[in-house]
């Protein structure tokens, strides 16, 4: 794939699907963009990418504040002269039942995993439209579908599915693809946080019988970020064994 020395941003990536996109990337010659709220963890990844022989560098910042989105993509362009690849990666979750799930319980999640896209993706088109070349690749969830417990999760989900749609239509002639990838079960931070039991009920319904790798998704993200894939604009390609075909099982 024709992505070598391009300059790549991954949101929430110092775990999980992120890091395991920032790390087959910098393999692949990518200039890649570690971003993550905590700067132990930053770092953590930042040197194991340097000791592999990757460029890299981190950045903290939160992506709910408008101010610190700006000043990390200054900083990127600042070092690297272009960005051309946005992951709008990061996630939380706070699954509730519904007449359980507080204001601050919708807020957060609403704030992180949606608005958080919206601003990254404003603040990188600045930068894309000049080039005339973008890649925008942002991470939904099989739960867009719908999920018991997850009212704030699912439609945060659902609202980035809506706007790489929305997107894709607005950019597609600035030389900017937006595409989306709803991961399934993937092995994460957020999976092993779940108790066993949900775990047992999760894997039945799965028609694979396992959960996937975070190199699953990065091997998609890197496909939609190269040049072989600048005629794909505007879609949803499930990573996810299976499970989205029955979505509102398990």
């Amino acid at each position: 794939m024709q992505i070598k020395g391009r300059v790549a941003l991954i949101t929430g990536s110092a775990s999980g699907m992120g890091r395991g996109t920032a790390e087959i990337m910098a393999q692949h010659g990518v200039k890649t963009v570690i971003n993550d709220v905590n700067q132990g963890m930053v770092d953590e990844v930042v040197k194991g990418i340097k000791e592999a022989g990757g460029e890299v560098m981190g950045v903290v910042a939160d992506i709910t504040k408008k101010a610190e989105v700006e000043a990390m993509f200054k900083q990127v362009v600042n070092t690297y002269g272009r960005i051309d690849i946005l992951v709008n990666n990061a996630g939380i979750f706070r699954d509730k039942a519904f007449l359980k799930m507080t204001e601050e319980d919708w807020d957060k999640v609403l704030e992180v995993d949606l608005k958080g896209v919206f601003l990254c993706s404003q603040e990188a088109v600045k930068y894309m439209r000049e080039q005339g070349y973008g890649r925008i690749v942002n991470i939904s969830s099989r739960a867009w579908l719908g999920g018991p417990g997850q009212a704030n999760y699912s439609a945060a989900k659902a609202g980035v599915v809506a706007l790489t749609r929305t997107l894709a239509l607005e950019l597609g002639k600035r030389g900017i693809t937006v595409n989306c990838i709803p991961p399934g079960l993937i092995e994460t931070p957020m999976w092993h946080s779940l108790p066993e039991e949900g775990k047992e009920r999760l894997l039945k319904a799965q028609p694979m019988g396992r959960i996937g790798s975070p190199r699953d998704i990065a091997r998609t993200v890197m496909f939609f970020a190269s040049d072989e894939a600048g005629y794909i604009n505007g879609q949803t390609l499930y990573v996810c064994g299976g499970k989205s075909l029955f979505a509102n099982i398990g």
